[in-house]
């Protein structure tokens, strides 16, 4: 229980240091409302009191997950939501006038508590979805010995932990589980919510992260940025090059080297690139806002997009975002400039 109170405790902080100030800031009546991604909630919280200050709008966010942020902006309960999930044709059908603008870019680690065990283990994707299929269930087995010659493995049961909640952070890691293993793509499949052959689920990625604190022998995923500020441990995962990377700013730039060019939907795909991107980490994405096209706040809503895709990117680098690249950025302004009234 001290180990959930601390994490309970530094996200917190997280949501005091970007709220604080957003109350003492001078208003103009314009209040925006989102909800969506956990993912992106640290970086977010730190716009709140930044909005404020730059145009005296008040932006609220509330991190209830992916799915239940497409829901909300889909039934015009909020102003904008936010998916680490591109919209599939039917929710964009769904939504009627909806828009997803890339807005952020970061990663999903995939941490684990193995005690006496050092921090950054080997790990590579066909073996992690033998991990989550339930094929492997022990931390000295074989698979996982042989990427970490040296490494004394204790003969401890893997316990997993997975999202409950509808998650962009989900399909991400999914995601990357089925460009890496064809068994988990027929079997599992990608998705913002699967079928999980085992486990136990947790909402939210401080759910997932409390969780895996508080198992011996657990694993997870969660964005970098939840893992960082826990001081909880995650791997370094095997690239198509063959080198071990980590969630840092690096491996997420070259991994978002390797799409730059949005569909017609503005979705991009960055995990397991091709392997002359050597430095890329393998399960990086993009996170998107999802905004009606038509809005009674269109201008303080275009107002507030402008500013997050470009000022609002200089909050990234310290929680592990990176600013996105200019080719994106360009896409992104010309969506938030059909945004009207």
């Amino acid at each position: 229980m001290r180990t959930l109170a601390l994490i309970a405790a530094a996200f917190a902080a997280v949501l005091t240091a970007g709220t604080a100030g957003a109350t003492t800031a001078k208003h103009s009546g314009t209040t925006l409302v989102g909800a969506g991604s956990t993912f992106v909630f640290p970086l977010v919280s730190q716009w709140i009191p930044a909005v404020g200050a730059a145009y005296g709008d008040e932006l609220q966010y509330s991190p209830i997950g992916s799915g239940g942020g497409i829901n909300a902006v889909t039934g015009r309960t909020v102003d904008f939501g936010a998916s680490d999930a591109p919209l599939s044709p039917d929710q964009f059908a769904a939504c009627k006038g909806c828009a997803q603008i890339p807005w952020a870019l970061s990663a999903t680690s995939v941490i684990y508590n193995v005690n006496g065990v050092k921090n950054l283990l080997h790990m590579d994707g066909p073996t992690l979805a033998k991990i989550f299929s339930g094929q492997i269930t022990s931390w000295d087995d074989a698979s996982i010995k042989k990427l970490n010659p040296g490494v004394s493995l204790p003969s401890e049961k893997i316990a997993i932990v997975h999202r409950s909640d509808n998650s962009g952070t989900t399909y991400n890691f999914t995601d990357y589980l089925s460009s890496a293993s064809p068994a988990w793509k027929s079997a599992t499949g990608t998705g913002v919510a699967v079928n999980w052959p085992v486990g136990t689920g947790a909402k939210g990625s401080s759910g997932v992260a409390a969780a895996v604190s508080q198992t011996s022998g657990g694993i997870g995923y969660v964005d970098v940025a939840y893992a960082k500020a826990n001081h909880l441990k995650f791997f370094a995962m095997k690239n198509r090059s063959g080198k071990f990377t980590t969630p840092g700013l690096r491996g997420i730039l070259a991994a978002a080297t390797s799409d730059q060019k949005p569909d017609a939907n503005n979705a991009l795909s960055i995990v397991n690139p091709p392997k002359k991107y050597d430095l890329a980490y393998p399960i990086s994405t993009y996170t998107y806002v999802i905004v009606p096209l038509q809005s009674s706040k269109a201008p303080e809503l275009k107002k507030f997009l402008f500013w997050a895709v470009t000022k609002g990117q200089t909050f990234g680098p310290k929680l592990l975002f990176q600013p996105i690249p200019k080719n994106v950025l360009v896409v992104a302004e010309k969506t938030i400039a059909k945004i009207h009234t």
